[in-house]
């Protein structure tokens, strides 16, 4: 199961990557110095808010499939309030763009989501465990 999830992970992580550098590339077209500020904050809350997922999931898949769901439950509701707070102490700066911010935070949630779902079809993960032994 990890090694599955691990593949899940690098191919969701590569493709947001490219996805990411793309996004830097046209918001410094597009907006200057603000504009690749702003993607490159993009780029690093995105970072952060899957990273620690990965941390904390992969983590708590090695004690348990409960522990495993509880820990991303609980770490998915810190992550939105902290997010809620960058975002929040973000607002008021105008040091970067914050629509070029928003563009490649979005596009690169997408690129991650999209990379996960396509991975999870093509490798055929059982959703149950057909042994019954509840081991991850």
């Amino acid at each position: 199961m990890m090694a599955t999830y691990g593949r899940v992970v690098r191919r969701s992580a590569a493709l947001t990557g490219a996805v990411a550098a793309v996004c830097v590339a046209v918001c410094a077209a597009l907006g200057g110095a603000k504009g690749l500020y702003g993607a490159l904050i993009g780029v690093a809350i995105v970072t952060a808010f899957f990273g620690i997922s990965v941390l904390v999931v992969g983590r708590a898949a090695k004690i348990s499939p409960q522990v495993m769901m509880a820990a991303a439950l609980i770490s998915y509701v810190v992550k939105i309030i902290g997010f809620a707070i960058v975002v929040i102490l973000l607002g008021k700066s105008t040091a970067f763009n914050g629509r070029m911010l928003g563009f490649t935070a979005i596009i690169c949630i997408l690129a991650w989501g999209v990379a996960e779902v396509v991975t999870t079809i093509k490798l055929k993960l059982p959703y149950v465990d057909p042994d019954g032994s509840g081991k991850a």
